[in-house]
């Protein structure tokens, strides 16, 4: 008895696991986005515990926003091709924040400094030719 390999379905992919470690760039966009997401947790948790009613439930949700860039650092180290989309977006979402910590008075301006650099930084490794191409996304001409 023979018995035939089995092949999958026309509507289901095979994604093929990475072959080694993968690249310093990809490693190193996920743990931009591991901080990031570490951040807003922490935030949220701060926010939990400093306020009124009000502010547990803003804490909670802050909380649960956190799971967006935590999700992502996960997903890219793990070089899942789906990671890279909510890495970019909490990249784009955290400029707009930056610049106006800069703008701001006070001991924000230095974690406005900070965020910027995270944010552009990740941009730049999310983008990059080595990154896509450990993710298995293929770049149009």
């Amino acid at each position: 008895m023979s018995q035939t390999p089995k092949r999958p379905s026309p509507g289901t992919t095979q994604q093929a696991e990475p072959a080694g470690p993968p690249p310093l760039r990809l490693t190193l966009a996920a743990a931009i986005a591991g901080v990031e997401g570490l951040a807003v947790a922490a935030w949220g948790v701060i926010m939990c515990f400093t306020g009124g009613a009000n502010a547990v439930l803003a804490g909670l949700l802050v909380l649960v926003l956190a799971a967006l860039p935590l999700g992502a650092a996960y997903g890219l180290r793990k070089a899942r091709r789906w990671s890279r989309g909510p890495a970019l977006i909490m990249q784009l979402l955290s400029l707009p924040v930056a610049w106006t910590m800069l703008k701001s008075d006070g001991g924000v301006i230095a974690g406005g400094a900070v965020l910027g650099v995270l944010a552009i930084a990740g941009l730049v490794l999310l983008v990059h030719p080595a990154t896509t191409d450990a993710l298995g996304i293929r770049r149009t001409a």
